[in-house]
């Protein structure tokens, strides 16, 4: 394509961003705006003009599969082999320049990457040798504690420790720094926090790079966390201009640490002059859209943009209100089924909740109703057990020294080694200060194929070793599933056909990847045998939040998941006080304007109907719980909706329930968010109702007195 032709059908603010001048720039860009295409026009523009070469920019995404896209559509612009381009993920493009700089970076040249579940295993590992109590440390909060440590940029030493609770931890971090670089691997966060350090602490390869990459366009820039930003920073200098594409109002993974104040910072860090504000919408009618701004029109903290479309207005937005969840799941089914009959297809249709813990009855109430669903998010390919087992052998036969790997297969299939055996072969380890590997190997010598125990283990790693020396990739994964014993164990098991059928896909698999030609590859990686590549693939694949396509089907999600999707038909329910926005957020700092910006991302997934529903009480963790419509159905002008039904006087729940009918105002006196003074407890903040007319309860937070539950009859509460 020529120039115009690449410019040809960009709206005005979409043309400016595409052909902003050689300065850092920010792009608020709003939901169905067309980011994707702005993003990937720029670097065709930028090439085509001969701003940069292909080689000389950076584009920096959130998923494999956003990269993918965004170089198959570079491709079909512009007669260029993007092979070699730098466009990935943090934790992909970070793992490149490790693998290019091993050395420098105190790395194996074969490092390999930990995903999730595996560096929780080691974590319990450790643990265990530390003789650490997992009920006073449970491993997962240990793992979240030491990846947010990473995600800031901090190391064990470096962490502040207040109390005995808090040393432990540091400890802990720093004990497992050090079993990490004993055994030659690396954890998502730490790809990012040693390519950090490595580029601050070498000049050399730090200007190298910043020389190379004139141009960095990051995607999803208000989802980037502290050292993400601080990387971005290292890289770009003072001379590279960075082109962010982000939106504010669609920040919700603080919870991950993502920091939204990123964007201003970015502001004022690169004296950005240019903020281009794509605000025309192609996803959705107007209703749609006016509803999504006067929801989140109540946040403070924001760069502020308004959502339009030329589209129409549309239909208007139906509201339900339900006596209790069961009513509202049936409601669902009744609309979901006359949709159908109105030509749109199930799996243009979604059913949206904050909490996963809603799903049940939903999922009852679909099955029963015949109506396929499916719960987006399950258990990917590289997930399942079988896949991860048959992968940690084809791991020991890249690295024999990798304890993650051999203790997950040691003794599956079982081969008779015992619990008692592996603690003497861990603290032989812990004693010899080596991998679990080489003390097995002091133990047994070359062991025996065939045989039991450790030195039965160790005859089979040396056997596959010696078998898979000169095979192709393919080869390696059957001799991973047969002589490890893999598939005659599950050919026994009654249920295992489906696990037997997973491993045959994982030869499959390693046939595509032998045979795809990888464009995020530079020499480096080329370089590398193809098992360590094959690895490095699965595990960052198995590290992504992405969801299988699954046939036709109604999608069922929580909010956060369904980010980056949009459908003809949206339903959003339990959009009640405590559900939406969640209770916790209601005594977190800002945590009700990220429920609000949560509130945002569901309402703007949908095209053309968008649903909302509450129930004045719904069965949650085995209790009945009582509530009252969530406070972003009152931000949105009446105007704009269609309610399905007035409100219905209370019914008694299916379980059983003898609540009297009282109006809301004499039931729920004060309202989620007020302020009230307790004679006891002083000044707090309504958090939500329990119960019912004759025994109800509130709930408020006193903040230093802590939450209380009260008995409304006796509360004496004063408004405030």
């Amino acid at each position: 394509m020529d120039t115009d032709t690449i410019l040809s059908g960009l709206n005005n603010k979409q043309l400016e961003a595409v052909t902003l001048p050689q300065q850092s720039a920010l792009i608020l860009a709003g939901a169905g705006s067309g980011k994707t295409r702005v993003l990937t026009t720029r670097i065709a523009w930028l090439i085509q003009t001969g701003q940069v070469s292909p080689m000389g920019l950076m584009a920096v995404t959130f998923t494999n599969k956003a990269a993918k896209e965004m170089l198959t559509r570079l491709t079909s612009m512009l007669p260029i082999n993007t092979r070699g381009m730098w466009a990935g993920t943090f934790h992909g493009l970070c793992n490149r320049l490790l693998r290019a700089h091993y050395r420098e970076a105190g790395l194996p040249s074969t490092f390999q990457i930990l995903d999730t579940p595996d560096q929780l295993s080691s974590i319990k590992r450790l643990m265990k040798l530390m003789n650490v109590d997992d009920e006073k440390y449970p491993p997962k909060q240990v793992q979240g504690y030491i990846n947010s440590c990473k995600e800031e940029g901090l190391r064990a030493h470096a962490v502040d420790a207040y109390d005995a609770h808090s040393q432990k931890l540091r400890e802990i971090y720093e004990e497992y720094d050090k079993q990490c670089n004993r055994e030659g691997v690396a954890d998502f966060a730490e790809l990012l926090l040693r390519c950090y350090e490595l580029l601050e602490r070498d000049a050399h390869i730090r200007q190298h790079y910043q020389s190379r990459f004139h141009y960095i366009l990051v995607d999803e820039f208000q989802d980037t966390n502290r050292l993400q930003y601080l990387w971005l920073k290292l890289l770009a200098g003072t001379s590279n201009c960075i082109f962010a594409v982000g939106d504010d109002d669609q920040s919700i993974y603080g919870f991950r640490g993502a920091r939204v104040g990123n964007m201003r910072d970015f502001e004022s860090d690169f004296n950005v002059q240019n903020i281009v504000k794509l605000e025309e919408n192609y996803r959705s009618h107007s209703n749609i859209l006016d509803a999504a701004n006067a929801i989140i029109s109540h946040n403070k903290h924001r760069l502020g943009k308004n959502l339009w479309t030329s589209a129409g207005k549309g239909e208007p937005v139906r509201i339900y209100d339900a006596y209790n969840d069961t009513d509202e799941a049936q409601f669902i089914v009744d609309e979901v089924n006359t949709l159908q009959s109105e030509g749109i297809a199930l799996g243009d249709m979604a059913l949206l909740y904050r909490s996963n813990a809603q799903s049940r009855i939903l999922e009852h109430t679909l099955f029963s109703a015949n109506i396929p669903y499916r719960v987006y998010g399950g258990l990917r390919f590289f997930e399942r057990a079988e896949i991860k087992h048959a992968l940690a052998y084809m791991r020991l036969i890249a690295n024999a020294n990798d304890d993650t790997a051999l203790l997950r297969v040691i003794n599956f299939p079982a081969r008779g080694i015992g619990a008692r055996s592996l603690e003497q072969l861990q603290e032989a380890a812990r004693q010899q200060n080596c991998s679990l590997w080489q003390a097995a190997t002091n133990k047994v010598g070359n062991g025996t194929l065939g045989g039991k125990g450790i030195d039965g283990f160790v005859g089979l790693i040396r056997e596959m070793v010696n078998q898979a020396y000169g095979i192709s990739l393919p080869e390696l994964a059957e001799l991973a599933t047969t002589l490890s014993g893999l598939k005659t164990f599950y050919e026994n098991d009654k249920e295992g056909e489906d696990r037997i059928a997973n491993l045959e896909e994982l030869v499959t698999a390693a046939v595509a990847f032998s045979n795809q030609d990888f464009g995020n590859h530079n020499n480096v990686e080329e370089d590398l045998d193809i098992v360590t590549q094959f690895l490095n693939h699965a595990s960052l694949e198995a590290g992504e939040h992405q969801a299988d396509v699954g046939r036709e089907a109604l999608q069922l999600m929580t909010v956060h998941a369904s980010k980056g999707l949009e459908f003809n038909a949206v339903f959003i329910c339990g959009v009640e006080e405590g559900l939406f926005p969640h209770e916790q957020s209601t005594y977190e700092n800002n945590g009700v304007e990220e429920e609000r910006r949560l509130m945002y991302v569901a309402v703007t997934r949908a095209r053309q109907r968008l649903y909302l529903s509450h129930a004045q009480s719904r069965m949650l963790h085995g209790q009945v719980r009582y509530g009252i419509p969530s406070r972003f159905l009152d931000e949105i002008p009446d105007a704009l909706l269609k309610r399905l039904n007035s409100k219905p006087a209370p019914k008694p729940y299916a379980t059983g329930g003898n609540y009297q009918a009282t109006s809301s105002s004499q039931q729920y006196p004060f309202k989620i968010g007020q302020s009230v003074r307790h004679a006891k407890f002083g000044e707090g903040v309504v958090v939500s109702y329990e119960g019912n007319a004759s025994d109800l309860a509130i709930k408020i937070n006193f903040g230093r007195e802590g939450l209380k539950t009260l008995m409304m009859e006796y509360a004496k509460l004063e408004k405030i």
